[in-house]
């Protein structure tokens, strides 16, 4: 799966004045076989916020809500994380999560990026530990908060920087 140059699309008039350019927002998916997390950049692509997770139906209703989705919020890109293993190979899971990225981009008609999500849930796990109790109940938010992470890393590295904790909000 080929990476994407970043591209910026005119939306039309934005706040700022007819003359403006947003780049589209980006969504993260964070893939599981009963889940899937998601997290959603802003209009300037500077942070990354979790946005919900799926319960897995079947590929076809998950397409279509994964389709809604990117309409409602006007996604211009998908990043999937690529789950390998510490040692950076790829297992039974990464190769699934990428065919799960080839049908998006293929029914979608959108770029996909794979990214390493290696240790994304380990951060997710502490980030949820330091939170309010209410956040560490909820189990699902795990899945949407390491979409986040993933999506933060992914902008991070587009604009050149290093991951940053803040990037990350809830």
């Amino acid at each position: 799966m080929a990476s994407f140059p970043a591209r910026i699309h005119a939306k039309g008039a934005s706040a700022n004045g007819p003359g403006d350019v947003c780049p589209p927002r980006i969504l993260a998916l964070d893939y599981g076989r009963k889940r899937i997390g998601l997290a959603l950049s802003d209009e300037m692509q500077w942070t990354a916020t979790p946005l919900e997770t799926l319960v897995r139906s079947n590929r076809r209703n998950d397409l279509r809500r994964l389709r809604e989705i990117c309409r409602k919020h006007s996604v211009g890109r998908i990043v999937v994380g690529l789950p390998l293993h510490i040692t950076g190979k790829a297992g039974e899971m990464a190769a699934e999560a990428s065919r799960f990225a080839s049908r998006l981009e293929k029914d979608l008609s959108l770029p996909v990026v794979l990214l390493d999500e290696r240790l994304t849930t380990w951060e997710a796990r502490q980030t949820r530990a330091d939170a309010a109790p209410r956040a560490r109940k909820k189990h699902a938010a795990l899945d949407s908060l390491a979409a986040a992470v993933l999506l933060r890393d992914y902008l991070s590295r587009n604009r050149g920087e290093s991951p940053a904790p803040s990037a990350v909000e809830e």
